[in-house]
């Protein structure tokens, strides 16, 4: 019978900070992704105003109708000035400023608030001892310990 025994030790480490860190990246990276996507449409639609784009054209329309969502907040803030159908959106390149900026502040917030440094790595030893029909299992001490006090409390 001791000739069928088959005994398994598996170390493994917990970093408990790992998904805070993961969920702080992943949201910084959809926040630079929007603004990725917020200044290359306000950046397209400049440069369409500057080479007199024809309107009327689906591309040229559709920057301008999607691009112009995002520009309210800052129509009229400054002169546009214009020469033989060439146009100068000043307040488009305050607006990718502003919008920069803003993207900016929030990804250090985000970063601020669910960042977490590493911390200590807890290590979990745990063996198993399988026979054909049997299965045992063994933990550590901290283990124990530690599933024991957190079931009190």
């Amino acid at each position: 019978m001791s000739q069928n025994r088959i005994s398994e030790v598996r170390m493994s480490e917990r970093d408990p900070g790992q998904e805070q860190r993961l969920f702080s990246f992943k949201a910084t990276q959809w926040i630079w992704l929007g603004l990725g996507i917020v200044e290359t449409l306000i950046g397209l639609r400049v440069i369409l105003k500057l080479i007199a784009a024809n309107p009327e054209s689906p591309f040229a329309a559709f920057i301008y109708n999607v691009s112009a969502i995002f520009l309210i907040p800052f129509e009229g803030l400054v002169g546009t000035p214009a020469a033989g159908g060439v146009v100068l959106e000043l307040s488009s390149i305050i607006a990718m400023l502003v919008y920069a900026l803003l993207a900016w502040g929030i990804e250090r917030i985000v970063w601020v608030i669910f960042y977490r440094p590493r911390g200590s790595v807890v290590g979990i030893r745990q063996t198993t001892t399988r026979e054909p029909d049997v299965v045992l299992q063994t933990t550590t001490q901290e283990e124990y310990s530690r599933t024991n006090i957190g079931e009190e409390t």
